[in-house]
């Protein structure tokens, strides 16, 4: 490719989105740059009192079809892809009465935003599949070494700046080319997804995000990690910081889960994380009775957690947890009083979720490849479930096993949670054995293992997990069910008048 630094004299510009159109214009017509342009942006620029050029005037055709046929004609394309070193190209186009084209703006129709409106007809989203700028883009990008093609409102003040100071520099016009076929490819994925439907397997899987931020650090200082986004941001990547320090990535790892965790149950909730578990989570009548009782879970680790809240933080919520050293906050939003409490604590991180996620899938990369399963999304119905002991679970025992048993599927498997009423009181999480879960959720407890309800996220192999709990004082058991040996685990219960539910559904976490 040509080192040298390219001046252009004629600059074709076609975009949807308008934004610093009018100074761009006028910054390359100070620069001396002629201008070509289409439809609406001409239109812009001309009322901005840059003298244009209409593209008809170069074809010599009208644009036709409503505007779908606007710059696909040869004396745009060949102006654009002719090799300027290539003295065969230059003669065609003088034979042909064609002037080069060494700059193109253009960004293409809002296609991502058209159909994250899950209202939005077919006939409205085909219509917002951009032919002429891609293919525009794709040309100008492909010709780099002799023109320069822009595709980012943000590059415009560097472009006009490069154009009167010199020219764009190779290298330059280089990593515009880059970004013009990321844009162009991010394109075409989002339009193959529309029509490929809502299949959570396709063939050929086609992901784009967008970079939200890079982060200081990944999960430790020596690994290099940023914050993607899709085209329309939900969930985390659509809340903003409303004051503290910028998220780590364990912060955003944390958050998401006390997010997920709290936004799991109608009734208020507070959820208090540690490394994506919890280590105390409670439903009440209101956020203010919630969080003590979520916190009574284990107070030692919560220490430097993440606390999450389905509803609305008010003062009276804030100032029991500005008592507490915690990172971050995550909330849909925060009343005007709460603000100024959690003001008091100004490396604390607030953090507002308003929209809910819509992902339907859930990525993990592996060695060489990538996994991809539907969410955990499914509601367990109790009308599924069955009692197996010969003493079934009070009313209470049964509101408490559904408590944890929502519960248990947030937890690192193995995952063995006890509960008391609405609250957690011990977590046993991650451990290899499942008697080892039961055995760290017990001592968590303590005391208040004691009347406790217990929920296991996969069957128990062996009756020691269960002997170890009902040791403990635990009343009542639900879990999947499943194991060759459940006579052994539903005799542990029996000998002890221990109620025991399998649901019929595992809910490993890894």
């Amino acid at each position: 490719m040509s080192n040298r630094h390219l001046r252009p004299r004629r600059a074709l510009i076609s975009v949807y989105d308008k934004t610093g159109l009018p100074a761009l214009a006028y910054g390359l017509h100070a620069a001396g740059v002629e201008l070509v342009s289409t439809g609406s942006t001409a239109r812009v620029i001309a009322d901005a009192g840059v003298p244009v050029t209409a593209v008809s005037d170069v074809t010599g055709f009208p644009e036709i079809l409503d505007g779908r046929v606007k710059t696909l004609h040869p004396a745009v394309h060949a102006g654009i892809l002719a090799d300027r070193s290539q003295p065969g190209h230059a003669d065609t186009l003088a034979a042909h009465g064609i002037a080069p084209i060494d700059l193109v703006v253009s960004n293409l129709y809002p296609f991502e935003q058209t159909v994250a409106d899950p209202h939005v007809a077919d006939a409205q989203v085909i219509e917002m599949i951009d032919i002429g700028g891609p293919t525009m883009v794709r040309a100008a990008a492909k010709n780099h070494a002799h023109v320069a093609v822009v595709v980012d409102p943000a590059d415009y003040a560097m472009i006009t700046a490069l154009v009167d100071d010199g020219g764009v520099d190779a290298a330059t016009r280089r990593s515009l080319a880059a970004k013009a076929f990321t844009h162009t490819a991010a394109y075409d994925a989002a339009v193959a997804g529309w029509f490929a439907g809502d299949r959570a397997r396709p063939d050929t899987r086609i992901d784009v995000w967008h970079k939200v931020s890079d982060l200081r650090y990944g999960e430790n200082p020596h690994q290099s990690a940023a914050f993607y986004r899709p085209a329309v941001p939900t969930g985390l990547t659509s809340a903003p910081l409303l004051q503290g320090k910028a998220l780590s990535y364990t912060n955003l790892l944390d958050a998401d889960a006390a997010w997920r965790m709290a936004t799991a149950y109608d009734e208020p909730c507070v959820a208090v994380i540690k490394h994506t578990n919890p280590t105390g989570i409670a439903i009440a009548e209101t956020l203010a009775e919630a969080y003590p009782a979520a916190l009574a879970g284990d107070p030692v680790s919560a220490f430097g957690g993440i606390v999450g809240a389905n509803r609305e933080i008010d003062v009276d919520t804030a100032r029991q947890i500005i008592d507490v050293f915690t990172e971050v906050v995550v909330a849909p939003a925060f009343s005007d009083a709460a603000r100024e409490v959690f003001a008091q604590r100004r490396n604390l991180r607030l953090l507002e979720v308003a929209t809910p996620s819509t992902d339907a899938v859930a990525l993990q990369s592996v060695a060489g490849g990538l996994l991809v399963q539907a969410l955990d999304l499914d509601a367990d119905p109790a009308d599924e479930w069955h009692v197996v002991t010969t003493v079934a679970p009070t009313d209470d025992q049964r509101a408490a096993l559904a408590f944890a048993w929502q519960t248990c599927g947030h937890v690192k498997s193995n995952a063995i949670v006890l509960a008391q009423e609405r609250a957690i009181v011990g977590v046993g999480a991650g451990q290899m054995s499942r008697v080892d879960s039961v055995e760290l959720a017990v001592r968590k407890a303590g005391d208040r293992a004691k009347g406790a309800v217990l929920a296991s996220d996969a069957f128990f192999p062996f009756r020691d997990g269960p002997d170890a709990a009902i040791a403990a004082g635990v009343s009542a058991i639900i879990q999947p069910g499943g194991s060759k040996r459940d006579d052994e685990t539903i005799a542990a219960c029996d000998e002890h008048g221990v109620a025991m539910i399998f649901t019929g559904r595992r809910h490993f976490r890894h």
